[in-house]
């Protein structure tokens, strides 16, 4: 295809630039906005063309060299050739654009952030490397920019060949490892995954010896594999092979403002994963009750809210409130965390009509978040504050915090 000349606009979700080609709109990876581009389309659709940049004519000032060798071959950052405060940037302009376009009033978008590098602490191989950017080629990565210190230690002394098939999770900083293991490893390393290993957290099993340390400290088990982070100044397990944050500075900084300003009898955490919002909401509500349809990451739950005054359903949302709502207390608040698709309809439309005061709402997808909020707003809530979690810097990954209180006059029962 012939080349063509634009000169790109914006960013977008999913982190491309567009410009416009003879008014049709083009999205440009690895762009920058306000840069004069040279480039080839590559694919041509009704509404929009894709395009490959061939040559930069007039770069952005915010343009600067990636420090990855990696960059563009692996799936992973695709911004880490803007300057990471502009980085920063683009994303809360996105984060903000997703909102109003939803018609919510945004008020100014807070950011909380971290290192831009050397924060990555959990990492998932794929025969033994990072999978390609748009294909299934496998990357033999020997280092990481955005991983922290033991990931890469690891990366470096574990060859590419040496290393488990199929798909292995890696949790770093400071790991130690027992039941059979070697002792003094800091990267706790997942057997590959099967789905006929049940998690059990006690009983027919020799116990472990763990240390904490600073967020981190844990365990190599086979085929459980468990690690306990110190958060805080609380130590949360959970199994490596399932979800839990990489990025422990920016976690710290959200527990925080997310439990900001709340108190009472009664909250709950719907989404909870392994409860870890729910161990410091313990501090300060008198009960919180937790809803998480993942019953293995429950188990981790009750284990980490051992001792604090909570009660946990094992359901989806959608049959929690269906059959358990009802007869629940008031709850003084609510923090919904829910996973990329969004709430589920019948949890959004109850939240609603709840009355709960204040709702403090988590997403790692703008635009679900934004049309859930925007179901809440229409309800008589208002967004009192909105902030990105920069989880993932030198990438386009978006997640937030948006705090909503029910305007007076608009309390309501179910």
């Amino acid at each position: 295809m012939c080349s063509q000349t634009i000169i790109t606009e914006k960013i977008v979700f999913g982190g491309d630039c567009i410009g416009k080609n003879a008014g049709k709109t083009v999205f440009v990876p690895y762009a920058v906005p306000g840069e004069k581009l040279e480039v080839e389309i590559t694919a041509s659709k009704r509404d929009y063309d894709t395009a490959r940049i061939v040559t930069i004519i007039e770069p952005s000032p915010h343009r600067v060299e990636p420090v990855c060798a990696y960059y563009g071959l692996c799936g992973g950052c695709n911004m880490m050739h803007i300057e990471p405060s502009y980085q920063r940037e683009l994303r809360r302009q996105v984060l903000s654009d997703c909102f109003r376009h939803c018609g919510i009033a945004v008020p100014e978008t807070g950011v909380i952030s971290g290192p831009d590098t050397g924060y990555r602490s959990r990492f998932q191989l794929n025969d033994g490397g990072l999978t390609g950017k748009n294909s299934s080629t496998i990357v033999p990565v020997t280092s990481c920019p955005v991983a922290d210190a033991e990931i890469n230690g690891w990366l470096s002394e574990v060859k590419p060949s040496l290393r488990p098939s199929g798909r292995v999770h890696l949790f770093g900083a400071d790991c130690i490892v027992s039941a059979g293991g070697k002792n003094g490893e800091k990267v706790a390393v997942s057997l590959p995954e099967t789905d006929s290993a049940p998690v059990r957290t006690g009983g027919g099993r020799k116990a472990v010896k763990t240390r904490v340390v600073k967020h981190f400290a844990g365990t190599v088990l086979s085929p459980e594999d468990i690690v306990t982070v110190s958060l805080l100044g609380k130590n949360i397990s959970f199994d490596v092979r399932g979800f839990f944050q990489s990025n422990m500075t920016v976690l710290e900084s959200a527990i925080q403002a997310l439990c900001r300003g709340l108190g009472g009898a009664n909250v709950l955490d719907m989404y909870s994963g392994c409860g870890t919002f729910s161990v410091f909401l313990a501090d300060k509500f008198d009960s919180v009750t937790l809803v998480e349809h993942n019953r293995d990451a429950l188990v981790f739950a009750e284990q980490n809210m051992a001792g604090k005054k909570h009660a946990s359903f094992g359901v989806s949302g959608e049959k929690w409130v269906q059959q358990f709502a009802p007869s629940q207390p008031h709850f003084d608040a609510a923090v919904v965390d829910p996973p990329r698709s969004g709430m589920e309809n019948a949890v959004c439309s109850w939240l609603c009509k709840s009355g709960i005061p204040v709702i403090r709402s988590l997403s790692c997808d703008p635009a679900t978040h934004a049309r859930d909020i925007s179901m809440l707003v229409a309800a008589g809530y208002r967004l009192e504050s909105l902030s990105l979690l920069d989880f993932y810097p030198n990438t386009c990954h978006i997640e937030s915090l948006a705090s909503l209180v029910l305007e007076a006059g608009d309390e309501k029962t179910v």
